[in-house]
This record gives structure tokens, sequence and C-alpha cells, in this order.
């Protein structure tokens, strides 16, 4: 199966993708990581869709997506999960992970891409402050198994 975890930088995809990895075994791939299947972007890129076609109904892959145009490369079938956080816990992750130092530009970059998965169309919506990553790992768990 295909798990697209969706959400803006530092919203919790990362913690969200392995707890997946572990309760069902997945293989993660975050943004770009596919153009390592080939030396072109596109034939690195038709690799990847295949690759996750085929994981339809193989091997599960869980792909962890912060920018909007990787959302497309998501085939029909795969589960879709919006993982959000608020405005104010995303601007101290990152500031977090930028050893505590959050520049203006980005403060501004992360105050324009907030919301920008909102209106998608998700199987499950994900709170990356307090969701309970173990129940929802259980309910992808037992969806699988079905």
């Amino acid at each position: 199966m295909v798990i697209g975890v969706i959400g803006e930088n530092c919203s919790g995809k990362s913690t969200l993708a392995n707890a997946l990895k572990k309760t069902i075994g997945a293989e993660i791939f975050t943004g770009k990581d596919y153009l390592r299947m080939a030396k072109s972007e596109s034939a690195a890129e038709r690799a990847f869709r295949a690759k996750l076609q085929d994981a339809l109904v193989g091997a599960h892959i869980v792909y962890v997506i912060s920018e909007a145009e990787h959302v497309k490369l998501l085939p029909d079938g795969a589960i879709r999960i919006l993982v959000q956080a608020d405005i104010e816990t995303i601007k101290t992750r990152f500031k977090n992970r930028m050893h505590g130092n959050l520049p203006p530009p980005v403060e501004q970059m992360l105050l324009r891409k907030h919301g920008m998965f909102d209106d998608g169309l998700y199987d499950y919506r994900f709170d990356g402050v307090s969701g309970d990553c173990a129940a929802l790992c259980a309910a992808i768990r037992d969806r699988l198994s079905c």
C-alpha cells in the first residue's frame, strides 16, 4: 500500500511516518528522495511513479510530502493523511531545527504556506501536536489487513 503523509514543514509528518514504518514495515520516501532512482529527473519520476503503482498491491511505502507539486505523484488508491499543526507550533519547531534562530524571511515563508493543504481530500486528518500516532497506525494496519 502507498500512504501519503502530507503537511507543512514541522507539522509532525516524520514522526507519523516513522511510527507507520514500525507498525506496518513500510519503506519511507521524503520529498525528492526519488531522484536517486535515475540520472534524469524525468526518468526518476517515471521510476518512482511505477514503484508507487506497484506498491498499491505490494510492499508498503510511506511518501512524506511537504510540497504541493509532490501530491500529484500519489497514485489513485493511495491512503492520504493530512498532518496539521498550528502556526505557532510550526514556527517553534522550525526555530529549534535552526538552532534557536528563525530569520524573518523563513517565518514569512512559513506563514505564507500555512494551510496550503487544508482543502485537499484525505482519508485521515491527523493532529501533529496532540494526535495519537499509535491509534492512527493501528487503524491503518487494520485497514491494510482487510
